[in-house]
């Protein structure tokens, strides 16, 4: 039992089938494509809510038996959903930002990232630091929730 080869996908957590997406990534290894969705699907149930896309680094064996590790979603994605947003912007803009999330938003999106394997040893205000830059390549701006232009204006009409 050797090393074959790493394979990178990205599945929905809790959803994932047989299919062409993950076939043409683990057909050439010969690995069951119905045993890794089995696998997969019971593992990611518990960590995530279903549809989540999740990255998967899985390690593929000459007997071909493998193994898997599951990833946290990308940081575009948990960015994205803080925001409301179904996806960014074709253009993002600087100057009129297409959504707003807090700092401390920010602050649990890089919790969850620092659980991956090859984040655990950097510092939290690092990761932070770079999800707040591509937090603006996804049209989203980091501002405190008193800043944000819409909340003003109706934490002002409710008194």
């Amino acid at each position: 039992m050797s090393f074959v080869r790493h394979v990178k996908l990205r599945v929905p957590s809790g959803t994932a089938r047989p299919g062409p997406a993950i076939g043409q990534a683990l057909g050439p290894l010969g690995i069951n494509m119905a045993e890794f969705c089995k696998q997969f699907n019971e593992r990611s149930e518990s960590m995530y809510e279903k549809g989540v896309p999740l990255r998967v680094l899985l390690s593929a064996f000459t007997d071909r038996s493998f193994k898997f590790d599951v990833r946290s979603p990308s940081t575009s994605h948990l960015i994205l959903k803080c925001a409301g947003m179904e996806k960014g912007p074709a253009a993002p803009n600087l100057e009129a930002p297409s959504g707003y999330i807090t700092p401390e938003a920010v602050y649990e999106i890089a919790r969850i990232k620092q659980t991956d394997k090859m984040m655990t040893h950097l510092p939290l205000e690092g990761i932070a630091r770079s999800i707040v830059g591509t937090a603006v390549s996804c049209g989203v701006q980091v501002r405190e929730f008193e800043d944000i232009p819409n909340n003003a204006e109706s934490d002002e009409d409710d008194d």
